[in-house]
């Protein structure tokens, strides 16, 4: 490479340089300096061919013209090379050796600048050679530039101010949605601030911003910052994600899908930062989070949610930078300036229109709620129209409707004195009327009390007593709980409503019991007012009924009656024999009183 005064700037990419690769790592610069035949131009190399355990020996022929007005410098672009050993020649013969990179305290740089810069030594006229020793955990991009001291003073002028603005963008948002959460407690804001800053410390890794001003004599946190930076963004932003998106309502199998990815990236980060470093060189993999990202976006936006929409575009232009970063790697897109600082570019677009949707989102709300408030004032003012027409039409009626009745209320009082008079005329009839009646019912009473001890009612007669199945639970309540509840378990005199009418629940040790239960009608499969009619004939042995009589007349099977009339002969073949006669003649004639 001839330098003279004639130009500025010299661009070498890896192809151009003669390269040795030692991949023991084992040789010395005075082994190298003699293996000058195994020093390769690589015309075909790719950065995927990168070998991250191997040292590369980079050797920079230079031709010094005489009498440079000029200072010139030799750079690497790359500021996350590991280590670099940079060998110049001087006017002895012998070489000196400069150490730098980003596993060395920044302070060991030559200049103060993110890059790594060597002074080329202009008395030393003539042909001169310099060799880098190169070794990275990483794939190190192997460009060298040899440009003028005062190109590079405007280069990093312009650069640096550049990171200014970029930087100050992500500063002042960041601090703006910080404001907007303290002000309206919304946690999206929130989550949002955080991705921010994480996009900020990531990018500030990329460019080696950070190692120069957070963090310039903590080398081995900076050979972990750039995979560290790169979990919190993707992990604040799937959390911002569902929290803007809303997918927990909109999309659950995809938020649950977001949930999974979110635990299983964590997981991984948790895994290199404890165990293996080497997980954080894989840096493609966020492409998988950030299209689930992308996706849901589009997928919610489909369902009709409007604020979305920004959140795609967003989210679509990271994706973009990203994937033109991982295309860059595998060499099918070329390393310019305009792809090298294309994910910055992105962030810095995603970021406005982040911005933008979060904007949006607060215009959409504050629409909808305007619309529903101008719903409401609408409606009340319908409603008041229509109550002032509707007290307008009552208050006629009112009018009408009290001439109406002061006309009757002079009718009424007419006639009311003559209702006076006749409600005594009345009232002394309703007397007598009543003692005829109280005469009278006592003795049907009788009569029919008579008839049903004398067993000669029909079954047409007996149904007038016991009508249907609650008149015959009545009566057996009141025949079985009339003196007092006593609990068959516990003899507990307090109960409650049991599961079912007719039942009652012990407060005590809550057994419930059925009116029925320990009676003769306990389990029967057909209705009670039916088996006390069979009761009653099986008693009345004045007047038996045939078993095909009792079928025809009760609609049921002739082998049901037969049993159930077994079922009280046996009571009365038992010792309860008396007992069942003085129960079966209360249960017919209390019922009549």
């Amino acid at each position: 490479m001839f330098i003279d005064d004639s130009s500025d700037r010299f661009l070498l990419a890896f192809n151009d340089l003669p390269i040795l690769i030692d991949s023991t790592g084992s040789m010395s610069f005075e082994l190298v300096r003699n293996s000058q035949k195994q020093f390769l131009i690589t015309p075909g190399y790719k950065p995927k061919d990168y070998c991250t355990t191997c040292t590369y020996w980079i050797k920079v022929p230079l031709l010094v013209a005489r009498d440079l007005e000029k200072e010139w410098m030799i750079e690497f672009y790359d500021q996350t090379i590991d280590h670099i050993w940079a060998y110049f020649p001087q006017e002895d013969g012998t070489y000196k050796q400069y150490h730098v990179g980003d596993a060395i305290p920044f302070k060991d740089k030559s200049f103060n600048h993110k890059n790594f810069q060597w002074i080329i030594d202009s008395e030393l006229e003539g042909q001169q050679e310099v060799y880098f020793r190169v070794q990275s955990h990483l794939y190190a991009d192997l460009r060298v530039s040899i440009r003028t001291v005062n190109q590079f003073v405007g280069y990093a002028l312009n650069e640096y101010f550049l990171y200014g603005i970029f930087y100050g963008m992500i500063f002042i948002i960041s601090i703006y949605n910080m404001l907007i959460f303290f002000a309206i407690r919304e946690q999206k804001y929130l989550l949002y601030t955080f991705y921010i800053l994480s996009v900020g410390v990531y990018a500030m890794c990329v460019d080696g911003i950070a190692y120069q001003y957070l963090w310039p004599n903590w080398p081995q946190w900076n050979q972990i910052a750039y995979g560290t930076a790169l979990f919190s963004l993707i992990f604040w932003s799937l959390l911002f994600s569902r929290r803007f998106l809303t997918t927990s309502t909109k999309a659950p199998q995809l938020d649950k899908l977001l949930l999974g990815t979110l635990a299983v990236r964590s997981l991984i980060f948790l895994y290199a930062l404890v165990f293996d470093h080497s997980i954080f060189e894989y840096r493609n993999i966020e492409i998988i989070p950030l299209s689930l990202i992308f996706y849901s976006g589009i997928r919610v936006w489909l369902k009709g949610f409007k604020p979305a929409r920004f959140f795609v575009v967003a989210y679509g232009i990271l994706f973009l930078g990203f994937l033109t970063k991982a295309l860059i790697y595998l060499s099918v897109i070329p390393l310019v300036t305009i792809s090298y600082y294309s994910l910055h570019i992105c962030f810095l677009l995603e970021m406005i229109f982040l911005t933008f949707a979060l904007s949006d989102r607060v215009r959409i709300l504050k629409s909808n709620r305007d619309r529903a408030l101008q719903r409401i004032i609408n409606q009340q003012k319908e409603n008041a129209e229509l109550k002032d027409k509707v007290n307008r039409e009552l208050e006629e009626k009112i009018k009408e409707r009290t001439r109406q009745l002061e006309e009757k209320n002079l009718l009424l009082a007419s006639t009311n004195q003559k209702l006076i008079e006749q409600t005594k005329d009345i009232n002394a009839i309703n007397s007598k009327l009543d003692l005829d009646n109280w005469k009278l019912k006592n003795n049907i009473k009788e009569i029919l009390q008579d008839r049903l001890i004398n067993k000669n009612l029909s079954y047409e007669q007996f149904q007038k007593i016991f009508p249907d199945q609650p008149t015959c639970y009545r009566f057996l309540e009141k025949l079985k709980w009339g003196d007092g509840y006593h609990c068959a378990k516990c003899s507990n005199t307090k109960y409650n409503e049991g599961k079912t009418k007719f039942m009652r629940r012990c407060t005590k040790c809550g057994y419930n019991e059925s009116v029925t239960s320990n009676s003769i009608f306990h389990g029967i499969r057909f209705p009670i007012d039916k088996a006390f009619f069979i009761l009653y004939v099986t008693n009345n042995r004045q007047k038996e009924y045939t078993l095909d009589q009792l079928s025809e007349m009760l609609d049921l099977r002739r082998n049901t009656i037969w049993n159930f009339k077994k079922k009280i002969e046996n009571v009365y073949d038992g010792d309860a024999k008396n007992s069942t006669t003085v129960l079966v003649h209360n249960l017919f004639s209390s019922h009549i009183n």
